[in-house]
């Protein structure tokens, strides 16, 4: 196997942890949104709302409380979407780079093929 091949082999595999990586970041954030999204619907059942600072949960004001989550889930929606672009990309390329690969070692195996007829031809 050439150099070249190796190289792309290597690329795929990198692509392959990154979308890996990508995915549990993407799970993560999903997972807090939806803690968010449970949060403020409990805020909107209640008069009084408390904060965890630490190890403690400290009274606070609900508006204020209720635009801080919302903020915050405004923040994870960006970053789920910055990682599925991410994704796409990657994705498009690692398919590149497979179907590179896949006709390059068809290219080998047809030369193989070709040179085996030339010489039980002769």
């Amino acid at each position: 196997m050439d150099n070249q091949m190796q190289e792309k082999i290597g690329q795929i595999q990198l692509i392959q942890q990154n979308m890996e990586n990508f995915s549990m970041q993407k799970q993560q954030f999903q997972l807090q949104q939806t803690e968010i999204e449970t949060a403020l619907l409990e805020i909107k059942n209640t008069n009084t709302a408390y904060k965890i600072v630490g190890n403690i949960m400290v009274l606070t004001d609900k508006d204020k409380l209720r635009k801080d989550l919302e903020e915050k889930n405004e923040m994870l929606n960006i970053r789920v979407s910055t990682i599925e672009k991410q994704e796409d990309k990657l994705r498009s390329k690692f398919e590149e780079l497979q179907q590179e690969v896949m006709r390059s070692l068809e290219d080998k195996n047809s030369d193989k093929k070709k040179t085996k007829k030339q010489n039980d031809q002769e």
